[in-house]
């Protein structure tokens, strides 16, 4: 982790492959030009990978200066989040003199838009897939709770799909349940009753039910066109990946990132829709059940896997469209996502995100993305998309921060708890 005041992407190149055209010269030291190069080639869409060796040799140079930290926050953030960072580091009793150079030296930088010129894959519009020659089992994994009127449309959705090899496994844990509505449908599903409203328990359920050789992962307030399946195999055989990670177009929160537009590196796990090979869970485990009635499941899965190193690519061609509908599913367990419980005195961050966070990251990381996800999270996840609105945040955080500690209090000890529980994922066996 960088020293100073914010945080470089562990995406490197080599110092012998820094050409005219990737170095950017408002940087003064090398290793800064360096990981600005891998960063935005990373994001740009070009999977390039990093050794050990190369991590250590660009870590071996001398250090980022904090000019070039806040160089790096100007170019991809701008100015308010440059302002952000260097208030905050004085708030914490940084050197005074140095932080203001730094931050009045880099002025003149102005934002780039770091997902412009994406990297094409013109041989991918013609691949002849093998996969999808072969047409190996996928089974598509829905855990459903009292949403039988959006799950309808879910699988309606799916009897128009172009890959017709596919099993359905539904996992119904809804208070009225009703096996009758299942039979409307033209498609081979397995319906399984879980009476615990447990949604990670749900979905290792399926994947122990099945011998498919692909998992597909959806949720039930979900819609997708008829080549839905057909892109996440073709994305897994076009790159060789273990994970095709389909984007999901959220018709509510904040805005869509322009880099749901072309495949890159995933950085993120979506079990809302994604695609991962049997293999996988054989080697990081299912997913870790101590998220159940919280949020974070999937990405506390998608960094096991990451840790593994499998490759999960970022398809923008599989998207979903999330209608995030008010009832039903996690709104039942009360929040609308980590950040936003739905009562005022319950635990807050969810206490499995502080989990998370304390379970792969280091102590400064965690500090910072706790206090950052609070100040933004005390308006209505509708209101996510307004910078007005998020600003208001800000200033709410300080009017309420006896309740807010209050709440994170309450959260850490949960999650401390689950971190002395040691969980550790079941194996799947291949």
């Amino acid at each position: 982790m960088p020293k100073h005041a914010t945080g470089f992407a562990a995406c490197y190149i080599a110092p012998e492959e820094l050409t005219p055209e990737l170095e950017d010269k408002a940087y003064e030291t090398l290793q800064a030009k360096l990981t600005d190069a891998g960063f935005r080639l990373c994001n740009r869409g070009t999977l390039i990978s990093s050794t050990k060796e190369d991590v250590a040799k660009v870590l071996s140079l001398p250090p980022i200066s904090l000019k070039d930290e806040y160089v790096f926050i100007r170019k991809y953030w701008g100015t308010a989040w440059a302002m952000y960072a260097f208030l905050l580091r004085i708030l914490s009793f940084h050197n005074w003199f140095k932080e203001s150079s730094a931050f009045f030296a880099t002025k003149h930088i102005k934002k780039v838009n770091l997902f412009a010129d994406p990297v094409n894959y013109p041989l991918y519009e013609s691949f002849d897939s093998k996969l999808i020659t072969e047409q190996p089992l996928i089974a598509v994994i829905i855990p459903t709770l009292n949403r039988y009127q959006y799950l309808k449309d879910v699988l309606h959705d799916l009897e128009k799909q172009h890959y017709k090899n596919f099993e359905v496994i539904v996992v119904d844990q809804s208070d009225n349940f009703d096996e009758k509505f299942y039979q409307q449908f033209s498609l081979r599903i397995q319906l399984i009753r879980q009476q615990e409203k447990k949604l990670w328990t749900a979905r290792n359920n399926a994947i122990k039910h099945t011998k498919a050789a692909l998992l597909l992962f959806f949720d039930d307030d979900s819609r997708v066109e008829p080549d839905w399946i057909t892109e996440h195999v073709k994305c897994i055989d076009f790159f060789n990946a273990e994970i095709s990670a389909g984007v999901s177009l959220a018709v509510t929160g904040q805005k869509i990132s322009d880099s749901y537009n072309y495949f890159r590196w995933a950085t993120q796990f979506d079990s809302g829709n994604a695609m991962v090979k049997r293999s996988v869970f054989a080697t990081t485990g299912l997913f870790d059940e101590q998220f159940n009635g919280m949020r974070m499941g999937d990405a506390e899965f998608g960094y096991r896997a990451y840790n593994h190193g499998f490759n999960s690519i970022s398809n923008h061609k599989a998207p979903r469209v999330h209608l995030k509908v008010k009832e039903g599913g996690l709104r039942e367990m009360g929040s609308w996502d980590g950040f936003r419980p739905t009562k005022w005195f319950a635990p807050k961050p969810v206490p499995s995100v502080l989990y998370l966070l304390k379970k792969y990251f280091s102590q400064s990381f965690y500090k910072n993305a706790v206090l950052l996800g609070i100040m933004l999270s005390n308006v209505s996840y509708k209101q996510k998309r307004s910078s007005n609105m998020l600003m208001l945040s800000v200033v709410l955080t300080v009017i309420k921060s006896p309740l807010l500690y209050m709440q994170y209090r309450r959260s850490l000890h949960i999650a401390k708890q689950m971190l002395h529980n040691n969980y550790q994922p079941e194996l799947l066996n291949e």
